[in-house]
């Protein structure tokens, strides 16, 4: 075969070549006249994220009772609650074992004299390698305890320092038709929150609840559940309308 034959029937395959491939695209079309992605990340570039429609809050406009945030704020006593707080979430577990109680030991592990060694009784002395511990920790409780009134005038305190730095936000109301973490998300960010935060409810709510649990940076509690700890940990507060008389009720001197 000559070399002008061969470049002829290379002429002749080439349109069938490209026939096929247009047969293949317009196949992948498809029959709705849109492109099939190749992959699941061409997939999700053609989809795109999908839109939540954030719910509404509102903001209300409610002066704060000066029985509970307004009070002077006493450091010393906010300090001894929250050491106590978190003194009383200690396990007090830890324990080592003394030597009475290490298993082994019973015989001497060698004669007393002619080894040139120190002299031992019990390979469960504490010089010993797994031997006892002396002085080692053993379980205990770690619990204080602190009167209810400075207990809660701590909490009126840590409360008054909240509304002084103008971090303590009063809402009507969390309205989602179901849990939705974004459109939680979408909430907070539009209430100014940049930060962490705790909401304040006045009775337990699931869908708020689940919507947040997925938040690290986002804590929900009730109103009569408040602890130092949360409002130590936590910098915005956000509180629930109908939460206010509950916290009132329960902290006013």
């Amino acid at each position: 075969m000559t070399a002008d034959e061969k470049k002829e029937l290379t002429d002749v395959d080439e349109p069938a070549d490209q026939a096929g491939s247009a047969d293949s695209a317009a196949a992948a079309q498809g029959a709705s006249g849109e492109a099939v992605p190749s992959s699941p990340r061409a997939a999700a570039e053609v989809e795109g994220p999908s839109e939540v429609e954030a719910p509404t809050v509102t903001v209300v406009d409610v002066k704060l009772p000066d029985s509970v945030f307004g009070q002077t704020p006493n450091m010393a006593v906010m300090h001894q609650a929250f050491v106590r707080q978190a003194a009383n979430a200690r396990q007090g577990t830890a324990a080592t074992k003394t030597r009475a109680l290490v298993r082994g030991g019973g015989a001497k592990p060698y004669r007393q004299k002619g080894t040139g060694r120190a002299r031992h009784g019990s390979l469960r002395e504490p010089s010993m390698v797994g031997g006892g511990t002396v002085f080692g920790p053993q379980p205990r409780g770690y619990a204080q305890r602190m009167p209810r009134k400075m207990r809660r005038l701590a909490l009126r305190s840590a409360l008054s320092v909240k509304a002084s730095e103008g971090k303590v936000t009063v809402v009507a109301g969390f309205e989602l038709a179901e849990p939705r973490t974004r459109a939680m998300v979408e909430l907070l960010r539009d209430l100014g929150v940049d930060d962490t935060v705790l909401l304040v409810l006045p009775a337990a709510n699931d869908v708020v609840a689940r919507s947040v649990s997925n938040l690290p940076w986002a804590k929900v509690v009730l109103a009569q559940n408040l602890s130092l700890y949360d409002l130590f940990t936590h910098d915005r507060l956000v509180i629930a309308k109908d939460a206010l008389g509950l916290i009132e009720e329960n902290l006013a001197p």
